[in-house]
């Protein structure tokens, strides 16, 4: 496979972007190797700027639901982009997206878009320090809610891969509001919730961990968060940016039948462009200026191409048997790796929920970030470069999920889980 124009991209990168790439795991750091140089994508495929095709289970790190470059959707900006591409005004189309927000996540009353899920957390969090007015918060051990500075605390997804425990150029004064806990861990929870309930704010979590490979919940795990909160005058935030519209249309929380007070949505409600939102109950919403004292706002917030994107991905996912379809996919994927590994003797722990997938080169069971850290990483890099090679892109860090897509094929799965045994066999 020939990787000459990727590798001297790569090195002209490096002369004027930080690492040579502008988010960290794109960089093949924790695999070894060279990233490479995506020149366009199709469907369930991506094309790199040597001419070499590659079956994609990033998806650009989930949003890609529908497969890429979806012909309704493609469509769809450029008659929007042939408007305009951004008015800094109110449009017809940023009602549309919140109403059908509303509709699949009842919980969410009212519904402010923003331009990331980075943002979406900082907005909702300030949020919940008002409403409550109190400053801490607690988040768990492994999981990512963007890089603000106070919840890069044994932060997940590129702190994981990179091995950066705690990020400098963070205050100490903005990190001793944040409290950690492990995942799925209850009584750990219990203890920490009632030790601090007068200072906690909110508890932000993923409903379903996917910034340390995917980690599912327990059914206790989400009910003791929201009985614990509810007792105790806090806020519980779901970030839904990965599993939201992912694993259901209504996300983890329709999914779980547990109702969080704000959800932070991103992702696939953009359709692939850039997009944030977070939303609540209208009497916690109200706080939200105009309306109220807590100021947030955004040049690019509620941007037509990606509303109008995030639309026609939503207008798609609520035809019937979307989801089963899915389902059915990602299973035969994941039936087929574990096989694979199993007739190889390769120790694997595989997670799923729908279609968001892990695997981890370890025994398991993988419950929390202390579980998911004993894989065996360069046991990893070794899979990823020898499907890469092999024409299939699978995420470049142990510690992130994989994604299913409704552009997938049989065929696609099938020739995937033969490169997986032609990959396990060499271990």
């Amino acid at each position: 496979m020939k990787t000459e124009r990727s590798q001297q991209l790569f090195s002209e990168a490096q002369q004027v972007i930080p690492g040579g790439v502008n988010s960290p795991v794109r960089a093949f750091r924790s695999v070894g190797g060279q990233p490479r140089f995506i020149a366009r994508a199709k469907g369930s495929r991506l094309y790199d700027v040597d001419g070499n095709s590659y079956i994609d289970y990033v998806l650009s790190w989930g949003p890609m639901i529908l497969g890429h470059a979806p012909a309704t959707v493609i469509k769809a900006i450029q008659q929007a982009a042939a408007n305009g591409t951004s008015y800094g005004a109110p449009t017809e189309l940023e009602i549309q997206l919140a109403m059908m927000i509303r509709e699949a996540l009842p919980s969410m009353e009212q519904v402010r878009l923003v331009s990331s899920g980075t943002e979406a957390v900082m907005s909702a969090i300030r949020l919940a320090r008002a409403y409550t007015k109190r400053d801490g918060i607690l988040k768990f051990e492994g999981c990512y809610h963007g890089h603000s500075d106070y919840l890069l605390a044994k932060a997940g997804s590129g702190l994981t891969t990179l091995g950066i425990p705690d990020c400098p150029g963070v205050p100490e004064d903005f990190t001793k509001h944040t409290l950690t806990a492990p995942y799925n861990n209850v009584q750990a929870l219990e203890q920490l919730i009632k030790r601090h309930d007068r200072q906690l704010a909110c508890v932000i979590v993923e409903p379903i961990a996917g910034n340390m490979g995917v980690v599912p919940p327990s059914p206790e795990f989400l009910q003791a968060l929201r009985k614990l909160t509810d007792a105790h005058g806090m806020l519980l935030i779901f970030d839904e940016v990965i599993s939201g519209f992912r694993v259901q249309y209504g996300g983890a929380q329709t999914l779980y039948g547990i109702t969080p007070d704000l959800t932070i949505l991103g992702k696939i409600i953009g359709g692939g462009l850039p997009v944030g939102a977070y939303g609540g109950a209208k009497d916690i919403m109200k706080m939200i200026a105009p309306s109220g004292p807590v100021y947030q706002a955004g040049t690019l917030s509620g941007n037509p191409l990606a509303v109008t994107a995030g639309i026609e991905t939503l207008k798609r996912l609520k035809k019937p048997g979307i989801y089963e379809q899915l389902e059915q996919r990602s299973a035969a994927l994941a039936d087929g790796l574990g096989n694979a590994a199993k007739q190889a003797g390769v120790p694997l722990t595989q997670t799923r929920v729908g279609s968001m997938m892990g695997a981890f080169f370890t025994p398991g069971p993988v419950v929390d970030w202390g579980s998911a850290k004993k894989s065996d990483t360069k046991v990893y890099a070794k899979f990823f470069h020898q499907m890469l090679d092999a024409g299939f892109y699978f995420a470049p860090s142990q510690f992130e999920a994989a994604f299913m897509s409704l552009a997938h094929t049989p065929r696609d799965i099938e020739s995937t889980i033969k490169a997986a045994h032609n990959a396990f066999k060499s271990f």
